[in-house]
């Protein structure tokens, strides 16, 4: 990768991604942000061996330190960082006040415990109040402001319930002190479930991902996809979907992930003769699916894990298929587009050899191995962090330019706390808005809602969960997003409709994902058109094309969970697997429109029917679509001319 295109790279994170509009020259503050950094990451590693302290501390100590570095490295406006060359003085009397309200609930453990019983102070209050204002305006700063608007009209809502005209949503309100005090104080707010998560787990997965890209295995896992992919047609676009896939196990970030891996790929794509449209959203939709990848999966898997009682080896078993249809729609649509286009592989002297790639790497893939091994057995996800963090490290030293010094592995646990702010921040806010339906019902008030619009039929409350999980998707990051769908949404579907908890947790969980492609705010698919130099809707129109697993298996797993593993029954599981698979290459090629010729849009839809009946791990109707596939198969096979070629077919035309 050239200078430039390095250069171009962090200005698309920049413009798409908020995480990265940090300052980067902030004088003497650079040893307080380097001290707080590395002690926040060394604190985890200390609790993740020695045992954590009790959840209010423990949040206290990750949320207060966090809210710290933010305020140090982040500015107030977007554009400031690039002018101011120090930490302004305001933003130094925010930092320290965020640790010290924060730290508060650790120095008074106890006689704020015994306030829950004899009443808040005054002080109390005002502490409450001067928290919530700095986790909102950190996450602003982190985040973006949608979710910030989202939770202050959450909290409005709870303090003025009473003036709510729907009968449904009303209720009778809770006063300003009152609310402040349960969202900051209480179990069920700030410092709630998704805080405490991201404490003991989450925060570890996020070092552990730091610590792998230490060892150079971004780039080992880009090497691997060429040798396995190049070759074949379309082999550019294949290498994006495969690499994708396997940097999705160290990159939580739709966008970081996009643009990481796209700043080599699309350009290679475009210059195989794919359109920049469709390069990009390649890549948007490729990256966006690393977060539905086991082993590592995004920061909300951990969050579902504890909301669902179970082990994270439950979350990435349910997790597996899924994943698999997602990115096997995806790979198999560049395939289709790359034989409409005539688009062949690279030769085979460009590619690295499979082999000598892993006889010389092999060793990398240790410390996902023992991560995997680990958690599949029956240790807890933040000794499984542990174990593998210890052995990336390991990794890192067998070879001298991976080697750390000192000053390097200084840097390295700095940047534990700096990949963890964007979150932390995150899953705070979210803890208000989870912290408010838990003070007014707001969960079973939205049951009855949906309900009532529904009628009662499970299909119409799917759509309508869906599409609020899109929506939200617009200004939610995707661990807030499925915090407040979680906490709202899915118990509808599980104790109204009958859904099985891990399908009903998945689906929210899948759609709040899906939200990164879909237009008309779609941020992975905006950076990947950056990188393209491409139209940024149509880009998000052909990602939601080559993502269409994503819109749909969550369907049939809500219908048949045996794709997130409820009630396996093994030669069903193998029936449905190898059915989905092939249902899955009908409804890529009727996104792409060609099959083994370019498609009439009457044998588009066939091929689509085809491939849901194959989806449903039906007998019945996976044997129709069969027949079906079969069929347009038959047809096109004895067409001798094709007439529809690409440029002059208007269907072809529509997709770009």
């Amino acid at each position: 990768m050239n200078e430039q295109q390095t250069v171009d790279a962090q200005e698309i994170l920049e413009k798409y991604d908020k995480e990265n509009q940090f300052r980067t020259k902030i004088g003497k503050w650079a040893w307080i942000v380097t001290f707080l950094g590395v002690s926040l990451t060394v604190f985890h590693l200390y609790t993740a061996y020695f045992g954590t302290l009790p959840s209010q501390k423990q949040g206290a100590v990750h949320l207060g330190t966090a809210l710290g570095v933010i305020f140090l490295l982040y500015p107030l406006k977007k554009g400031m960082q690039k002018i101011q060359k120090t930490v302004p003085w305001y933003d130094v009397l925010l930092a320290f006040t965020a640790m010290y309200v924060t730290y508060h609930k650790i120095f008074f453990f106890d006689s704020i415990l015994q306030s829950r019983i004899s009443g808040y102070s005054l002080p109390d209050v005002i502490i409450s109040v001067l928290g919530i204002v700095l986790v909102l305006e950190a996450t602003r700063r982190t985040v973006g402001l949608p979710i910030v608007i989202v939770a202050l009209v959450a909290m409005l809502y709870a303090i003025f319930g009473n003036f709510v005209p729907t009968q449904i949503l009303s209720h009778p309100g809770f006063s300003f002190d009152r609310t402040a005090t349960t969202l900051w104080y209480k179990e069920s707010g700030i410092f709630g479930t998704p805080i405490q998560i991201s404490a003991k787990f989450i925060f570890l997965f996020l070092f552990f991902g730091v610590m792998l890209v230490q060892t150079n295995i971004g780039k080992f896992f880009n090497d691997l996809a060429f040798a396995l992919t190049g070759r074949y047609t379309g082999g550019t676009a294949k290498t994006a979907v495969v690499a994708s896939a396997l940097q999705g196990t160290v990159s939580g970030s739709s966008v970081g992930n996009t643009v990481a891996t796209g700043s080599f790929t699309i350009p290679m794509m475009k210059k195989a003769g794919f359109k920049p449209e469709f390069a990009g959203a390649t890549e948007a939709a490729a990256s966006t699916g690393g977060q539905i990848m086991p082993p590592m999966m995004g920061a909300a898997a951990f969050i579902m894990m504890e909301y669902l009682g179970v082990s994270y080896g439950v979350i990435m078993l349910a997790a597996v298929i899924p994943a698999i249809l997602y990115f096997t729609g995806i790979f198999i649509g560049t395939h289709f587009e790359a034989k409409k286009l005539k688009i062949n592989g690279l030769p085979k002297s460009q590619l690295p050899s499979f082999r000598k790639l892993m006889k010389r790497n092999w060793f990398m893939l240790l410390p996902l191995l023992i991560i995997m091994g680990t958690i599949m057995n029956g240790f807890t996800p933040q000794r499984a962090a542990l174990f593998g963090i210890i052995s990336a490290f390991l990794v890192s030293l067998v070879r001298k330019e991976t080697r750390m010094s000192f000053r390097q592995t200084v840097n390295v646990l700095e940047q534990g706390t700096r990949v963890a702010l964007p979150v932390i921040a995150a899953v705070a806010t979210a803890g208000v808005i989870a912290g408010v339906v838990s003070m007014t019902g707001l969960g079973s008030k939205f049951a009855a809602g949906v309900i009532a619009l529904s009628n009662g039929y499970l299909i119409l409350a799917l759509f309508f969960t869906m599409i609020a999980c899109l929506i939200l998707g617009m200004g939610l990051p995707t661990t807030a997003n499925y915090v407040v769908t979680a906490t709202i949404a899915a118990p509808v579907l599980i104790n109204e409709f009958g859904v099985a908890p891990i399908a009903a947790h998945m689906f929210v969980f899948y759609f709040g994902i899906a939200a990164d492609i879909t237009p008309p705010v779609c941020l992975a698919a905006y950076a990947a058109a950056g990188i393209a130099r491409a139209n940024p809707f149509k880009t998000g129109m052909n990602a939601v094309k080559l993502a269409i697993a994503a819109f749909i298996v969550p369907y049939i797993f809500i219908y048949n969970p045996i794709l997130v593993m409820v009630d396996v029954k093994l030669n069903m599981l193998v029936f449905s697997v190898i059915a989905s698979l092939i249902g899955m290459v009908a409804v890529s090629s009727s996104m792409i429109g060609y099959f083994i010729r370019n498609s009439r849009i009457w044998e588009r839809i066939v091929l689509f029917g085809a491939g849901i009946m194959l989806i449903v791990p039906e007998i019945v109707s996976s044997l129709i679509g069969v027949v079906l596939i079969l069929a347009i198969w038959f047809i096109q096979r004895q067409r001798t001319d094709d007439v529809f070629e690409p440029e002059s077919s208007s269907v072809s035309q529509a997709l770009y």
